[in-house]
């Protein structure tokens, strides 16, 4: 079942392979947040960062590895896009994910790590202590892939803090 008010991210051929497709879905475990802003960031399926111009605004056909939407009133969204290929050798397949959302001071930055075997070389995740590694690893499920975002609690989220970001 789809999260309601579907929103695609990226133009996806119609006639690719389901296997070829993400489906990005994140929900709140205990508090819905009806009001948050997500956005995504990713590489295509070869592992490659776009470049390209019009994040903002699409042509129907360039992929450029971003988009943004709100949560429903269930605190639900979800993307449809490709999968990211791993971009470099020695780490694997993620979309990046920034929160924005009322309260929060600044927003957050995480991880989607798509399931597989690269999981066990990537160097950030293995760098989080491993009984919250699970945080960071989407799941499939009968749409594509599930990730639930936990912004505060005992199964809370990994977040991450990039060079000059600041708490």
């Amino acid at each position: 079942m789809r999260a309601p008010r579907w929103r695609p991210n990226e133009h996806v051929d119609r006639h690719s392979r389901a296997d070829d497709r993400a489906v990005l879905r994140i929900r709140p475990a205990v508090a819905p947040v009806p009001d948050a802003l997500l956005e995504i960031w990713q590489a295509d399926a070869d592992g490659v960062v776009s470049t390209a111009a019009g994040s903002l605004r699409r042509d129907g056909w360039t992929f450029t590895g971003w988009g943004r939407v709100s949560t429903d009133e269930d605190g639900r969204f979800s993307f449809t896009t490709v999968k990211p290929g791993a971009v470099q050798p020695d780490s694997a397949p993620f979309i990046a994910v920034t929160v924005f959302a009322r309260g929060l001071l600044n927003r957050l930055f995480t991880r989607a790590y798509l399931p597989g075997v690269e999981l066990a070389q990537d160097r950030l995740l293995n760098s989080v202590p491993a009984d919250r590694r699970h945080t960071l690893i989407a799941g499939p499920d009968e749409a594509g892939l599930r990730f639930d975002i936990h912004l505060q609690g005992d199964d809370e989220t990994v977040f991450l803090r990039y060079p000059g970001h600041h708490r």
